[in-house]
């Protein structure tokens, strides 16, 4: 198990909260919880009600849908952000590579600590806009080619 400063230092290092005050990481590292799965193990599984974020500490998962690899992401990714902001089913499954531990943030704590401190809100809206763009610009580039 990791020490609540070592969840704000690894919390820190992670896209989607590094522009977060560190007395605000401390908050969310005390509703993140430490989680394993060994490889080959199913994490998400699309078309699934989700209702939790996970940040990867360790290991390497698959991010696929409808049987199509669509990314990998190892340590300091994240995956499930959007089931913190939406009750919409899960858009894609992800897959253990490799023995992985995450930080896992359920969306009813997490909506708790985002009414109180909007700079949270704006952190992860920033990166998630930020993830759409790209996304766009990837299917402008296909659809191109």
């Amino acid at each position: 198990m990791i020490s609540t400063v070592e969840k704000v230092l690894f919390l820190k290092s992670v896209d989607l909260f590094a522009k977060i005050p560190g007395e605000d990481l401390a908050q969310i590292a005390g509703i993140a919880q430490e989680v394993s799965f060994e490889q080959g193990e199913l994490i998400i599984q699309e078309g699934e009600m989700g209702d939790s974020l996970f940040l990867i500490i360790e290991g390497q998962v698959q991010v696929h849908r409808l049987g199509r690899e669509i990314s990998k992401l190892g340590e300091r990714d994240a995956f499930g952000e959007m089931a913190l902001l939406d009750h919409e089913p899960r858009s894609a499954s992800v897959t253990a590579q490799s023995d992985v531990t995450c930080l896992k943030v359920e969306r009813e704590d997490f909506f708790e600590l985002m009414s109180e401190k909007i700079e949270i809100a704006h952190g992860i809206i920033r990166v998630l806009t930020h993830r759409l763009r790209e996304a766009n610009e990837k299917l402008s580039v296909t659809e191109a080619g």
